[in-house]
């Protein structure tokens, strides 16, 4: 068990809690990090890239001018690639760049992108997260708390609308629900800041699926 500290939203420590190693102690595997990161990007992709090459092009059905005596290069379609509004060469088409990758090293994946994060000291548990109204000043104030001061990943157990919405104006603080979390957004921000309801909840689910139990898989 590795112990860490517990802070409210005003920065001060409230207590501390156990992290299982199993969970937040996993061995780092850059190569497993690094094929769900790409996964994840080629999957956004949306390649509808389309341009037509010179068999596709209208016209240029007829040769502009005759093979000799013009004193001008010779020429057989004004759709060929040299031409303006001619064809395009190896033109990109519509493809599907999306990838595949084993459920077991996606979530080893995010358990060794936590577990890094947890050995860095960019790991940061918050008893609750809660905001009086929607406003990004109350967020803003919980960010300096915090130290927050490079790009930071709030971890929610619960979709709370009005934190979201309190730091939707916040360039550097991202929020998401706990089934939303996924390798690249840990890797993509400095520290990951996880309620103590998400720690616990995140722990109890990656523990079952570790002993295979037939639990439902929420994490990318």
């Amino acid at each position: 068990m590795t112990g860490i500290k517990v802070y409210n939203m005003k920065g001060a420590e409230v207590g501390t809690m156990d992290l299982n190693d199993s969970v937040f102690g996993v061995e780092y595997r850059e190569s497993l990090i690094h094929q769900a990161v790409v996964t994840r990007l080629a999957n956004e992709r949306q390649g509808t890239k389309c341009a037509l090459t010179r068999t596709e092009v209208r016209g240029g059905g007829i040769k502009p001018w005759r093979q000799k005596g013009t004193g001008r290069a010779r020429q057989g379609s004004i759709r060929a690639p040299q031409w303006t509004k001619g064809g395009v060469v190896f033109a990109p088409k519509p493809r599907d760049f999306s990838k595949k990758m084993n459920v077991k090293a996606k979530r080893a994946a995010l358990l060794s992108a936590i577990s890094k994060k947890v050995a860095d000291g960019e790991f940061i548990v918050v008893d609750e997260l809660k905001v009086s109204a929607p406003k990004t000043k109350e967020m803003v104030a919980f960010q300096k708390a915090l130290g927050l001061n490079k790009t930071a990943l709030v971890v929610m157990d619960s979709d709370d609308v009005s934190v979201v919405r309190a730091a939707a104006n916040i360039p550097d603080l991202q929020t998401l629900p706990l089934a939303q979390l996924s390798t690249y957004e840990v890797v993509a921000n400095n520290k990951i800041v996880m309620t103590k309801a998400a720690v616990e909840q995140f722990e109890a689910t990656m523990i079952a699926r570790l002993a295979g139990e037939n639990t439902e898989e929420v994490y990318a």
